[in-house]
């Protein structure tokens, strides 16, 4: 993988430190801005692949810096980190907005990991440009979704989960698949995260339709339908 640009977002400099020498130790370039402010100003002016956003950050609420950086329009994969790794905290992250969610302490090799896995994701380089199913098209490069040629307004998280249920048309995608494939999460039976990432995506892309776009297989998982 060429280099990668990483913004790093956090208040503490030891952290801040380790996290860009695991970077930099890959081949990647790395910036940091310490405060929420600095962090924004930063994502919005320079194309970085992936911002790493700290959520507890100099008394602000990272989950709010998040929702501000998403609302100016910068769509670059965050992976969000934070001391809170109960499956509340990481369901409240990724319903924010966040792509992935690592909680501390982490080894580095997995955060570098998580980088990694986000950036092919997010440039969808291993994937073919458009994929079709029945009504949906998934236009990857783009990271854009119609169904019956209408756009569909999809965060980047739901874009990525649209994308691997296109991937996986017509067959039963379990919750096991989700949570590890698209966000790179260790199993949890006590976690909602899929029920709620899915229900906000099967809104948009039911609401405005005359027929249903996903199936829930009780006991197993989902299938996308093809919408017609």
């Amino acid at each position: 993988m060429a280099g990668l640009y990483i913004l790093c977002i956090e208040d503490e400099a030891d952290m801040a430190g380790r996290i860009g020498d695991v970077v930099r130790d890959a081949g990647h370039r790395f910036a940091w801005e310490s405060s929420a402010a600095d962090g924004l100003r930063r994502a919005g002016e320079t194309a970085f692949d992936v911002v790493v956003l700290d959520r507890m950050l100099d008394g602000e609420d990272g989950l709010q810096i998040l929702s501000r950086l998403r609302e100016s329009g910068v769509d670059t994969p965050v992976l969000m980190l934070s001391a809170l790794g109960r499956s509340t905290d990481r369901t409240e992250g990724l319903e924010a907005g966040a792509d992935d969610y690592l909680a501390k302490p982490f080894e580095g090799g997995e955060l570098l990991a998580r980088i990694n896995a986000l950036h092919r994701r997010a440039s969808g380089r291993t994937h073919s440009a458009v994929i079709l199913f029945g009504a949906f098209e998934c236009h990857v490069k783009a990271r854009t979704a119609f169904r019956e040629n209408k756009h569909l307004a999809l965060s980047p998280g739901e874009f990525d989960l649209f994308r691997y249920l296109m991937e996986n048309a017509g067959e039963v995608v379990t919750r096991e698949m989700l949570l590890r494939d698209v966000w790179g999460m260790n199993f949890d039976p006590q976690t909602n995260v899929v029920d709620v990432k899915i229900a906000r995506l099967r809104r948009k892309l039911e609401d405005g339709f005359g027929s249903p776009a996903l199936e829930t297989i009780w006991g197993s998982g989902y299938r996308l339908m093809d919408g017609r």
